[in-house]
């Protein structure tokens, strides 16, 4: 049966994949599913972020920006807004937070850099110099926040080969006449033992800092400090933690040992031949040992103690955190 393909749809299907391959502009015009701004009439402006007006330190949140036509069309930018407007028809200008060029709005992981200040966008139509959308981005810290110390899990032992199997026995013959015995089968190779998994690594010690940022909304200032590195976290206490891992790496498992090769039958005869010996399985190898946990000590300021249980802690396999409440100054000022 021969099959019809439309010209229409086989030209739609040719586009298609000229655009994918290409990424050309004016076929996704020509299509419909892109539009040039400087040929679209639009009387109004709108930006927002669509996943809530806020953002975090270190967090990432898409901007959508709405354009209206002069008979009500509503136009919608490319990436999370599903439209056909392209960011390169847009300006976008920011202050604290960054956006990149498919429209994601960004914050810096460091609070210091954000900390006392409002994220603002201003977007502007270069082809319609009349319009402008501003957006003020509050910066939340009511984030769950995560930092991971711990030790690097131990290899896996690798899996031992398996035996192979014996060859069958050469036929005998059966005639009363002139009979013969079968050939014994050969025996079965052993498999070989699995490989021991590697031990896991050990986790750092890490040292925490707490100091209470005091206002009509208190936050907690934060630093962890290990390896030589140091890193800042601000966290608000009405929904904010920070766990702060220093486990000690799991220990890598043994490799399964190889199966035995099965024997080979006896061929057939008068009489029939021996089966072969079948090969010994080898042996599953040994896990590794778990690395220690990191030994946490933490620093408190008495003014955070109300707060402390933003603060969760895992030293699986290590000594148990160490606690000190002494007077801490604040540990950045806000801007």
């Amino acid at each position: 049966m021969s099959h019809f393909r439309s010209p229409v749809l086989s030209g739609i299907a040719a586009a298609s994949i000229l655009c994918t391959l290409t990424g050309c502009t004016s076929v996704q015009v020509k299509m419909g599913w892109k539009v040039y701004l400087d040929r679209t009439p639009v009387k109004s402006i709108e930006a927002s972020l669509p996943q809530g007006p806020g953002i975090g330190p270190g967090q990432k949140s898409p901007l959508v920006v709405t354009f209206t036509e002069p008979d009500g069309k509503i136009l919608t930018t490319e990436g999370k807004g599903g439209g056909k407007v392209m960011w390169k028809e847009l300006a976008v200008t920011a202050n604290v937070v960054s956006v990149n060029q498919k429209g994601v709005v960004s914050l810096a992981r460091d609070p210091r850099i954000s900390d006392g200040k409002i994220g603002h966008l201003t977007v502007t139509v270069p082809s319609h110099p009349d319009l402008r959308a501003e957006l003020d981005i509050p910066i939340r810290y009511d984030e769950r926040y995560t930092v991971n110390y711990s030790g690097s899990q131990g290899m896996d032992g690798s899996n031992g080969l398996d035996g192979t199997n014996g060859i069958s026995g050469s036929p005998g013959s059966m005639d009363p006449n002139n009979p013969s015995a079968g050939g014994n089968g050969g025996d079965g190779t052993d498999g070989s033992n699995g490989g021991d998994g590697g031990n896991g690594g050990d986790a750092p010690a890490v040292q925490i800092r707490m100091a209470l940022q005091a206002g009509g909304h208190p936050l907690v200032q934060i630093s962890v400090a290990a390896a030589g590195k140091q890193k800042f976290y601000l966290v608000d206490p009405q929904g904010g933690t920070l766990t702060v891992s220093a486990d000690g790496g799991r220990a890598g498992a043994g490799g399964k040992g190889g199966r035995g090769g099965r024997g080979g039958s006896g061929g057939m005869g008068t009489p029939n031949g021996s089966d072969g010996r079948s090969g010994l399985d080898g042996r599953d190898g040994m896990s590794g040992q778990p690395g220690s946990g990191g030994l946490i000590t933490v620093t408190y300021d008495p003014q955070v103690k109300p707060y402390q249980s933003v603060l969760h802690l895992s030293s699986w396999n290590g000594p148990k955190p160490v606690y000190t409440e002494q007077p801490v100054a604040a540990l950045w000022q806000a801007n």
